[in-house]
């Protein structure tokens, strides 16, 4: 072990964690998988009182770029930053006209029983040459996010060139895609369960500075007891029972996620596929918080 205790998957105790939701905010990321900002908007508006951040993926960042981002913190649906920067600034969202937002229905109050609204996670995966990541990461740092992700396979000197590039943001490395099982990991030249590959993503990422991790909820207890209470685990692949499990290979329910060491849950299609995404999204709030 590296760093910390392990934490048993009977138990799940915040004490010590670098990262913990709001108070009265359940630990869940909605993955604002829009195609345009206006979809985007009108999904925040219905799950922002029910989730501690929300997350915006590569198709929507690169369609419409940190307007995107602006135009979320201008409805109060993203916790308000000292200063945002100039990313985005002077363009409207290309889906929303001359700036008319109007036309979204408005959801209950975004700020949420905590009073204050979700956080930002850029999940732009980030994998080039170090000084090229650390120059993305100075670009993305104005957009004021909590988590923005990279690969961990770009290794230990870009995982440090991005903590030096933005050592507010909490940069969160992606080890093992949960898109791929064994066999997939095999064609690429990594023999072995995704366990092992996961394991040494982990640790290499954790000693390069990375204050965050994206795995798998199935590798979320053997990362924690490797790593202890020193890094915030984030996990994507979590479906509430009986949902479609759809392109993840590697999947658990919130439930689980949470018992075995995870501090964030990403969830995506279970709430933005639903048909009243804000009752989807209260749904799970109330099943996951109690287990804080």
């Amino acid at each position: 072990m590296t760093g910390g205790r392990p934490v048993t998957s009977q138990s799940h105790s915040w004490s010590g964690r670098l990262w913990v939701p709001p108070a009265g905010r359940p630990p869940i990321a909605v993955a604002l998988d829009a195609p345009d900002g206006a979809t985007a908007l009108d999904w925040a508006r219905a799950v922002a009182p029910h989730c501690a951040v929300l997350k915006i993926g590569l198709e929507l960042f690169l369609r419409e770029g940190g307007a995107v981002v602006n135009a979320l913190r201008d409805e109060g649906l993203l916790v308000q930053a000292g200063s945002v920067g100039s990313a985005g600034a002077g363009h409207t969202l290309g889906s929303l006209t001359e700036g008319d937002h109007s036309a979204l229905s408005s959801p209950a109050d975004p700020a949420g029983p905590a009073g204050s609204a979700p956080e930002l996670f850029l999940d732009l995966k980030l994998h080039d040459i170090p000084a090229t990541v650390a120059g993305g990461m100075r670009s993305l740092a104005v957009l004021a996010p909590r988590f923005v992700t990279v690969h961990a396979a770009g290794g230990a000197a870009m995982i440090r060139a991005a903590v030096e590039a933005a050592p507010e943001v909490h940069v969160t490395a992606v080890t093992v895609l949960t898109s791929l099982d064994a066999a997939a990991l095999a064609s690429i030249g990594l023999s072995g369960p995704p366990s092992d590959a996961v394991r040494r993503l982990a640790v290499l990422a954790v000693e390069a500075g990375a204050r965050a991790l994206v795995c798998s909820p199935k590798e979320a207890s053997l990362v924690r007891g490797e790593l202890g209470e020193t890094v915030t685990l984030i996990t994507p692949g979590v479906r509430p029972e009986g949902s479609e499990q759809a392109d993840q290979a590697r999947v658990a329910t919130p439930e689980r996620a949470l018992a075995d060491g995870s501090d964030l849950l990403v969830i995506g299609r279970p709430i933005t596929s639903a048909s009243d995404r804000a009752v989807a999204a209260a749904t799970l709030a109330a099943r996951v918080t109690p287990l804080r």
